[in-house]
């Protein structure tokens, strides 16, 4: 859980999160915030077990905060790592049918969990119509660039295998704001792993302001470009070698892995 001046939000959100997972643990990973976010987190951790602080000292994006949180998360040996925000926009009492939706050696299921919005069953509450606009643009712009079945790319709520995140390099990833979401998605895609979509109610923060920028915009704007244009290119190349033989002139991009087919099932209600 990254946190950046959520002084007014952790406390109720940890407290609920601990009733719906009692058994979890939760990595709070604070950017140095400002607002005393940190502190508050430490006292949280001193009279609970479950919480852990990781201190960053600078604020370098969401993008780095939840690849520190993966690392250490790695590094513990934990089996399933779930990905979410302090603001409560992410509902708590959803964590179980996430982590209900994931494979384990018992019992068939996904590599990736989603949170989605998007899905039937999923819905947003407070939200501006301008930011409803423009997450539902932006994954239909995922989609089309992208050619991934899933309908909510963008989702910060998110449930991963442990064995998902270390088959999909993290070590190399660059995306520092919301492209990030969108990075992982693909990198699990092109290893040809499960990815459910998990129907959820996502709320609008009350207290605090929205880290969203444009900056973050034209960041994943650009990216997704780059990733459509990279993957565009190899089709071409494959048909160019499958219909006119012969030696390839194509410039080269960076490789990367072949597609495999993605089936992406809507799991139950949350």
């Amino acid at each position: 859980m990254p946190t950046y001046n959520e002084r007014q939000n952790l406390e109720p959100i940890v407290a609920r999160v601990r009733d719906a997972v009692p058994t979890a643990d939760l990595l709070v990973v604070d950017d140095n915030s400002p607002d005393g976010t940190g502190k508050i987190a430490d006292e949280l951790a001193e009279s609970d077990s479950h919480v852990q602080v990781l201190h960053r000292t600078e604020k370098a994006g969401l993008g780095k905060a939840y690849i520190a949180g993966f690392s250490w998360a790695l590094e513990r040996d934990y089996d399933v790592i779930i990905e979410m925000d302090a603001d409560g926009s992410h509902q708590p009492e959803h964590l179980p049918s996430l982590v209900g939706a994931l494979r384990t050696p018992e019992r068939a299921g996904a590599d990736l969990a989603i949170g989605s919005r998007w899905v039937r069953g999923g819905k947003v509450v407070n939200w501006p119509k301008s930011r409803e606009v423009l997450s539902r643009g932006a994954n239909l712009y995922i989609r089309m660039m992208l050619a991934m079945g899933v309908r909510d790319a963008t989702a910060g709520f998110r449930a991963y295998r442990a064995d998902t995140l270390r088959a999909i390099s993290l070590d190399d990833v660059e995306s520092t704001g919301y492209s990030f979401q969108v990075d992982l998605t693909v990198r699990v895609f092109h290893a040809g792993l499960k990815i459910v979509e998990v129907p959820i109610t996502f709320v609008e923060r009350e207290h605090g302001a929205s880290k969203m920028s444009s900056n973050i915009i034209l960041e994943a704007f650009w990216r997704v470009a780059q990733w459509g244009t990279r993957s565009r290119l190899r089709r071409l190349r494959r048909l160019r070698r499958l219909f006119l033989g012969g030696e390839d002139h194509t410039p080269q991009t960076p490789r990367l892995r072949r597609f495999s087919p993605l089936r992406i099932h809507p799991a139950g209600r949350a």
